[in-house]
């Protein structure tokens, strides 16, 4: 994950917290999280990398809508992410207690 932006990082966060959300959904929570428009130009581009890499897997809901969940990579991922943060976590509280 440590090639990723921090944008990138957020949609798997989002992606990961619903059940195969759809682009909209994700652009929605991102929107409420950001305080600020996500442009279409800059979501999709996104995701596409995500699934390029192999994190993400995008699949069909409709003609029209497409949904996205994470891979088992995706999910260790953010697993080895979260342990890699708590490290520094527990540091820091330790040091302010």
């Amino acid at each position: 994950m440590y090639d990723l932006t921090g944008f990138q990082r957020d949609l798997l966060y989002v992606i990961a917290g619903f059940d195969d959300p759809h682009g909209l959904a994700i652009k929605d929570e991102l929107e409420d999280y950001y305080e600020s428009e996500i442009h279409h130009g800059r979501l999709y581009p996104n995701l596409d990398t995500l699934v390029e890499k192999g994190i993400v897997e995008k699949g069909e809901k409709d003609r029209r809508t497409n949904v996205y969940t994470l891979t088992r990579r995706g999910h260790r991922e953010i697993e080895v992410r979260r342990e890699w943060e708590q490290q520094y976590l527990e540091t820091a509280e330790a040091a302010s207690a």
